[in-house]
């Protein structure tokens, strides 16, 4: 009997638990989701340039040098989707003599963002040599090279000279194919005849990859324009100088090379500096290696994290609160100057467009080429120029 009861009970006690269980809201916590933005990685414009330093080529690195800024400036209003692309431009020699084992070719400067290096490298240059290896060449900047493998990223080559396209055991066609499967495009600059440029095969090269064939005049002088305007934009850019703070043990060299390039593109010409000038103006100019100022904007380095060793001695001896000023103040003073010299620029731009109308034969030159052939490549990459300043 007492069996049945207890029985009984439980089943009881079992029907309302589950009634009450069935009845109850069941409540889950609900997760928190969180949108995650993806950054925007800016576009980029890699360059190899690739001269001849054989014998007969003191023209074509004169115009380099000489040329340099104005190539970098093309590119000071480009933009794809809104953004400012990311410069990077390499340098090789090939042709000289001193380098035989490698096949006559030497690679100056990996691709960097680094300009004054540029610069520096093209001062340094030395004429010697006769055997030119165009193919070789080619195919050791399409391979050591760190090439960017988005699809609309513009990827050039230019290489200049003036010997047979021909010469050397690697054949220029491989070079030139295996170039373009990875989306670089090879330009060619003839140094010499349409004519004689074509039965080398330098055009055939450029047709190969997808690239432009052209031909300059590399023993004649680069045309430079001078404006109005150059006198004080080459003025603003000493003071710009003063703008950089230089860390880390290599700081102080690359601070002085900045003023030694400034000085080698003054020797040349007051329309050259004042190109430079513009160069450093722009987004282009980077520092941020060795400047504090360019290291904290760029995002490579917090204040807080450059050791007080790394630092000039005048930020050595400063609190927290006054070296977050020191640098804030020598920003704002680096944007305003940079501000004058591109609003100097753009008139300079204009006086020059227009003379250059005047002159027969200016369009010439090993940099009026690059900036031809590499403003219609990078328009099939959907970058846009917001004035255009090359006919």
């Amino acid at each position: 009997m007492l069996k049945n009861i207890l029985l009984t009970l439980l089943v009881l006690v079992a029907l309302i638990c589950s009634k009450t269980f069935a009845q109850a809201e069941i409540v889950t916590p609900e997760l928190e989701t969180k949108t995650i933005v993806p950054v925007p990685v800016p576009p980029r414009i890699q360059m190899a340039i690739l001269l001849d330093t054989s014998g007969s080529m003191s023209g074509l690195i004169n115009q380099a040098r000489t040329e340099l800024w104005a190539v970098v400036n093309e590119f000071i209003t480009v933009k794809r989707d809104g953004m400012a692309p990311l410069l990077d431009v390499a340098l090789y020699e090939y042709g000289c003599s001193a380098n035989r084992k490698s096949g006559y070719l030497r690679q100056i400067v990996a691709f960097t963002n680094d300009l004054d290096k540029v610069s520096q490298e093209l001062f340094a240059l030395k004429i010697t040599g006769s055997s030119e290896y165009c193919g070789t060449v080619i195919k050791h900047a399409v391979d050591n090279l760190t090439w960017s493998k988005a699809p609309n990223d513009l990827k050039v080559i230019f290489i200049a000279g003036n010997e047979a396209f021909t010469q050397g055991k690697v054949n220029y066609k491989d070079s030139c194919k295996a170039a373009i499967e990875k989306g670089i495009i090879v330009n060619t600059i003839h140094c010499g005849t349409m004519e004689a440029g074509i039965s080398g095969m330098w055009k055939d090269g450029a047709l190969i990859s997808d690239g432009s064939y052209l031909c300059i005049n590399h023993n004649s002088k680069a045309v430079e324009i001078e404006a109005p305007q150059d006198a004080e934009i080459v003025k603003l850019s000493g003071k710009l100088n003063s703008t950089y703070i230089a860390y880390g043990r290599q700081g102080k060299i690359y601070m002085s090379n900045q003023t030694a390039q400034d000085n080698n593109s003054r020797r040349l010409s007051v329309s050259n500096a004042a190109g430079r000038a513009a160069t450093k103006s722009s987004t282009y100019y980077r520092n941020d290696s060795w400047d504090v100022v360019d290291a904290i904007k760029n995002n490579k380095m917090k204040l807080e994290d450059f050791k007080d060793t790394d630092l000039p001695k005048e930020m050595q001896k400063m609190n927290k609160d006054e070296r977050k000023a020191y640098v804030e103040k020598n920003a704002k003073e680096r944007q305003e100057i940079q501000k004058k010299i591109q609003t100097l620029n753009q008139a300079r731009k204009k006086h020059i467009a227009a003379e250059m109308k005047k002159l027969a034969g200016a369009d010439k030159s090993l940099g009026s080429a690059m900036i031809k052939a590499v403003r219609k490549q990078a328009e099939t990459r959907n970058f846009k120029f917001e004035q255009t300043t090359q006919k």
